[in-house]
């Protein structure tokens, strides 16, 4: 192939992969994030495990523009592709130029580099959250190989909460229940709850991880949640869902109690749908 027919090539994919729909799913949830508030600032991060199928329609999988430390090991991901938000990055402004804000990564062989196909454009690069985020893409996808997205963000009134309630991930799992009935249905896995931690280094990511060995929803006290899902809109949900609860917990945990769900009525609820309730989290 003559430089100019690769130069063409190359040009052809770089401007084919903003319309790949993995791209558009990232750039549509990131605007919403942005818009409900979630994601302030360069606040929030998103990762996507791609199939080599779905790159290799739009980028060369051989290819590597530059190679990035990532400061950990992650062997067992080691030739997965993802789509990563990038470090530094408002979500307002994904959609607008995806790339510059997002990147195609391909774990390397050694499992501690990042080789990078597409997007950070300015030479930006990764999320200072991809450890955490990869030790949770490697624990969910020990409980389910579907899982294929870890999305970080700031939800108002779930951190609002976290300054107000036990951080007892039973007991708050237990308020988010009897808030909504839709919550059962949704995560009868419960929520993980981590006490404040430093951000964007491997301790957190670890103890990130190892609640995502039973959990697809991780609060960090103070600071925001972690969800995981098979598909982008399963996370968002997951996320959504647990904001609603607990909007409504903080307006209501100040006034008498007049009615509320009950035990034997969230489990009437896990009956209903064929779910589990999390084991021994109901008092029945």
């Amino acid at each position: 192939m003559s430089f100019e027919n690769f130069a063409k090539k190359i040009s052809r994919s770089l401007s084919d992969v903003k319309d790949a729909p993995f791209v558009k799913e990232v750039c549509k949830a990131c605007s919403n994030m942005y818009r409900l508030g979630w994601d302030e600032r360069n606040g929030g991060n998103i990762s996507y495990l791609l199939e080599e199928k779905e790159v290799e329609k739009y980028l060369d999988t051989e290819g590597c523009l530059r190679e990035i430390p990532m400061g950990f090991k992650a062997n067992i991901l080691a030739g997965k592709y993802f789509l990563v938000t990038g470090t530094g990055k408002y979500f307002k402004n994904v959609e607008e130029d995806p790339a510059n804000n997002l990147g195609i990564i391909k774990i390397a062989a050694d499992g501690e580099t990042a080789k990078l196909l597409w997007g950070w454009e300015d030479g930006g690069r990764f999320t200072s959250e991809l450890p955490a985020h990869l030790m949770s893409h490697m624990s969910r996808l020990s409980a389910d190989p579907e899982n294929r997205v870890i999305m970080h963000s700031h939800p108002t009134n779930i951190l609002a909460m976290t300054f107000v309630h036990d951080l007892d991930e039973r007991e708050f799992t237990r308020s988010l229940w009897r808030m909504i009935t839709e919550c059962m249905v949704v995560f009868p896995d419960g929520v993980g709850v981590l006490p404040w931690m430093l951000c964007g280094n491997n301790e957190i990511g670890e103890a990130t991880a190892e609640k995502m060995k039973e959990f697809r929803l991780v609060v960090w006290a103070n600071h925001g949640i972690y969800g995981a899902g098979k598909t982008m809109d399963e996370a968002f949900g997951l996320i959504e869902t647990v904001e609603k609860a607990a909007e409504l917990y903080l307006k209501t945990a100040h006034l008498p109690r007049v009615n509320t769900i009950t035990d034997e009525q969230l489990k009437i609820i896990a009956d209903g749908f064929h779910l589990k309730a999390k084991e021994g989290w109901l008092d029945l």
